[in-house]
């Protein structure tokens, strides 16, 4: 590593109405640094990189780039002082070019014209250069995740930065693609570059960084050597805890086919085929993991079996109904639960209350002889979820979006695991949560199965999925391409060649999905 950077001293964060998001946060990093910021949910890590980035204004503390106070009015002027950041949604226009992406706002003209050729040499040029191989004339929508990621990282170098913020790179990524970027990563410190590395997945921090800051309860309390640390110490040092993500499954009896998946077909509005014959069963008791790289049809089969959106053909049949037409309150009547993808679009109403969310699956159990809500009954069942799943909030009165990403989840799962429903459809169900929020969840879920409730559960994350599921299904363009019964003696290995459709399992075996 290289001199000092970067510096941060005593910076806050107070939002109106005195929301304390971060207070006298301190840390340092280093020309050819990798630099960790790890935390719980609610930490400080978000706020403190958009500050870092000209996105939040600075309350009070100072920022200090190679040796100068420096102050941002915007994140355009973040990116003129050499700071990008790749946020964990992806900021790309899917219908644009993987080139027209990359220069967008800063584009090549002749004339009043765009410059197409320069912006494509432009972009094999830099895509050359750092070795983060893109497809410069592709539509982005029609690219890889990894792609997308690179292209990502691409765009803040092309732009002049020195220091990049990841928020959560490998959130989608295969095993292979992981492995990958890192060696990119890797490589850009060696050239000097300096990386501020926001993740969830500890051993992560351990294989690429060189130091980490642990964010709690919005303040610094320390920066250390990775190499000094483990895991273990990291996840107590975050939540004050020992966290274990290793769990004693109970055997349970697997029964019979509970819900039947047959060749659903869909085209999306591009024309692009995001379902090809997808036929797949869930056995009563099961927890049925499904992989796949995001993109290769999990999203859409999920909203399909939930009646989100409709197949173009074929069928779900459900202890013999078929819910295939059925709306999505007729198909929650039927016993099947849902806790979607993103806990903000599609999990919660963010301007309504934590009572309001909570309750929003359950008011037909609480009308009186009048059909009118019983408030009182509402509010017992309301701070019963919350004290059950721990979900930290000020009262019910709270609007949601007020609430950390991990205690919105909680809350989500909440309304979804008291709904008393056979199957629960489990989409992304601990994405973006810390690890005290995710070991949480997880012993829900083990709770849910000794219960013998029936859960889909689809998740980038490998290890949850081999630590949770009974039997792995894998995804690749729209279909079934791998079936894992032995999950104990499956690799992150294998599961990624299955999802980059290196590897398929025979017609046979597939039947059996």
């Amino acid at each position: 590593m290289g001199k000092e950077i970067l510096r941060v001293e005593n910076l806050t964060k107070i939002y109106p109405g005195g929301t304390v998001a971060n207070y006298k946060i301190n840390f340092s990093a280093d020309e050819g640094e990798i630099h960790a910021l790890v935390g719980e949910n609610g930490a400080g890590k978000s706020t403190l990189m958009k500050m870092l980035f000209g996105i939040e204004e600075v309350t009070d503390g100072k920022i200090f780039l190679r040796g100068e106070e420096i102050h941002f009015a915007n994140s355009t002027d973040a990116i003129a002082h050499g700071i990008g950041m790749v946020q964990q949604h992806m900021m790309l226009v899917p219908s644009l070019t993987v080139a027209e992406n990359l220069v967008l706002g800063i584009e090549h003209t002749t004339g009043l014209f765009v410059d197409k050729k320069q912006n494509v040499k432009d972009t094999e040029e830099i895509s050359e250069k750092y070795n983060l191989k893109v497809d410069a004339d592709k539509l982005v929508r029609d690219i890889s995740i990894g792609m997308k990621q690179k292209l990502e990282i691409l765009k803040t170098m092309y732009r002049g930065a020195k220091i990049i913020i990841l928020d959560e790179p490998t959130a989608v990524l295969a095993p292979q693609e992981t492995e990958e970027l890192f060696e990119q990563l890797l490589n850009l410190k060696k050239d000097g570059y300096t990386i501020l590395f926001i993740s969830h997945k500890l051993n992560e921090v351990k294989y690429l960084c060189d130091r980490l800051t642990v964010l709690k309860d919005g303040k610094s309390i320390g920066t250390y050597n990775v190499s000094d640390v483990t895991v273990e110490e990291i996840s107590n040092l975050m939540v004050g805890r020992d966290i274990t993500l290793s769990y004693d499954k109970d055997e349970t009896e697997i029964g019979d086919k509970i819900l039947t998946v047959d060749h659903l077909n869909f085209v999306d509005k591009f024309g692009t085929k995001k379902l090809d014959d997808l036929s797949f069963s869930l056995r009563s008791g099961e927890v049925l993991g499904i992989a796949g790289i995001e993109g290769n049809g999990q999203k859409e089969a999920m909203e399909i079996l939930t009646g989100n959106m409709k197949c173009d053909s074929g069928s779900i049949q459900f202890k013999g109904k078929d819910l295939t037409k059925l709306t999505i309150g007729k198909i929650r009547d039927t016993g099947i639960a849902h806790v979607p993808e993103d806990r903000n679009l599609d999990g919660s109403a963010p301007q309504m209350s934590v009572r309001d969310n909570i309750s929003a699956a359950s008011l037909k159990k609480f009308t009186n002889k009048f059909k009118l809500l019983d408030q009182k009954k509402i509010d017992e069942y309301c701070e019963e979820s919350v004290e059950k799943f721990k979900v930290k909030t000020s009262g019910l009165n709270s609007m949601i979006k007020s609430l950390s990403g991990g205690n919105v989840q909680k809350a989500i799962v909440a309304r979804e695991f008291t709904q008393d429903a056979d199957v629960i459809v489990l989409n992304q169900p601990t994405r973006g949560v810390d690890v005290g929020a995710m070991e949480f969840i997880h012993k829900k879920i083990l709770e849910m199965r000794s219960q013998k409730k029936s859960m889909v559960m689809v998740s980038a994350d490998l290890a949850e999925l081999q630590a949770l599921s009974d039997r792995i299904i894998v995804f690749y363009k729209g279909k079934v391409v791998g079936v894992i019964d032995d999950v104990k003696q499956t690799t992150d290995k294998e599961l990624g060649l299955y999802m980059l459709g290196l590897k398929q399992d025979s017609k046979e075996k597939l039947m059996e999905a």
